[in-house]
C-alpha cells in the first residue's frame, strides 16, 4: 500500500529534531540525507543480484539499527557508509559527513541518544520503501527535494543556492525545448547544477514527450552540494548522470560542442 507523503515529509522532518542544538540548520542535509539514501538503497536492493546499487555485508542500514545504543555508535555508523560508498564508487558523495564528530553530536552518552534516536525516526513502517510506493510517482526523489528546500529555509539562505523550484524547473526544460528531442544521442547541461533538480526536470520533461533517455551531464563548486546531486541522480534513477566538482567559471570540464540543450 502506498504511503501518503504528508507522512512521509512528517515523518523526515522529524528527524532533523534530533541534530537540533549542535549544528547550523544548513548541516543537518549532510547528515539526514545521507541516512536517507542507505534507508531506501538498503530496502530496495539488499540482496538483490546485479542491482543499481550493490548494499555489502555491514554496509546496510539494518546493521545501522544494530547499533542503537552502541558506545561507539559514532565511529561504526561512518564505517557502515563507507563500505556502501566502497562498494559503489561513492567515496567522497556519502561519506562526507563525521558521525562521530563530537562537536556537532554531542560527547559520549549524549551522541549515542541523538544518534540511536536519529536511526529509530528512519526505522519506521512509514519509511519501508520496498512496498510503499506508487506507480510512476518517485515518493522518495520528492521527499529528498522537499527537504533541501526546508533546510535551506532553516539555515536562513536562499534555496536557489542548491535547489531549483519544481516548478521553474518545468518551465526552463520547456523553454530550451527538450521536448523536441530527436535522438537518444542528444544531452542535457547544467554548468551549476547544485543538488540536481533542475536537471532531473528537463530530463523528466524530455522522456515524458518522447520517450529518450537523454544524458545528463552537469557542475558544482560545492562538495556537499555536488555529493547532494549525485544522490539525487541515483534516488531519480539517473545513475549514469556525469557530477563534476569545480568551478565552472575558471576550470569548465564539459566542453564538448555536442551538448543539445543547456539549462544556464
Amino acid at each position: 500500500m502506498a504511503i501518503k507523503k504528508s507522512e512521509l515529509y512528517s515523518s523526515l522532518w522529524k528527524s532533523c529534531d534530533q541534530l537540533r542544538g549542535g549544528m547550523d540548520a544548513s548541516q543537518y542535509k549532510d547528515y539526514v540525507l545521507v541516512l536517507l539514501f542507505v534507508k531506501y538503497v538498503s530496502d530496495r536492493y539488499a540482496g538483490q543480484k546485479d542491482a543499481l546499487i550493490e548494499v555489502p555485508v555491514g554496509g546496510s542500514f539494518s546493521d545501522m539499527v544494530a547499533l542503537k545504543g552502541d558506545k561507539e555508535i559514532g565511529d561504526r555508523l561512518n564505517k557502515i557508509i563507507g563500505k556502501l560508498a566502497e562498494a559503489n564508487e561513492l567515496k567522497g558523495v556519502i561519506d562526507v559527513a563525521d558521525f562521530n564528530d563530537a562537536d556537532k553530536l554531542g560527547k559520549g552518552k549524549e551522541m549515542v541518544d541523538r544518534l540511536s534516536d536519529l536511526i529509530a525516526t528512519f526505522n519506521t513502517p512509514d519509511l519501508d520503501f520496498r512496498n510503499n510506493r506508487s506507480d510512476g510517482d518517485d515518493i522518495l526523489g520528492d521527499a529528498y527535494e522537499y527537504l533541501m528546500r526546508h533546510f535551506a529555509t532553516e539555515s536562513g539562505k536562499s534555496k536557489g543556492q542548491f535547489y531549483t523550484p519544481a516548478e521553474v524547473s518545468r518551465i526552463m526544460a520547456k523553454v530550451i525545448g527538450v521536448n523536441t528531442a530527436k535522438s537518444a544521442d542528444q544531452t542535457i547541461y547544467d554548468p551549476t547544477c547544485g543538488s540536481g533538480s533542475l536537471l532531473l526536470k528537463a530530463h523528466d520533461e524530455a522522456r515524458s514527450n518522447t520517450g529518450l533517455n537523454l544524458a545528463l551531464y552537469g557542475q558544482e563548486n560545492d562538495n556537499a552540494t555536488a555529493a547532494l546531486a549525485k544522490m539525487n541522480m541515483i534516488l531519480h534513477h539517473c545513475p549514469t548522470a556525469e557530477i563534476w566538482k569545480d568551478n565552472v567559471l575558471s576550470s569548465p570540464h564539459f566542453k564538448q560542442p555536442h551538448v543539445s540543450f543547456s539549462l544556464h
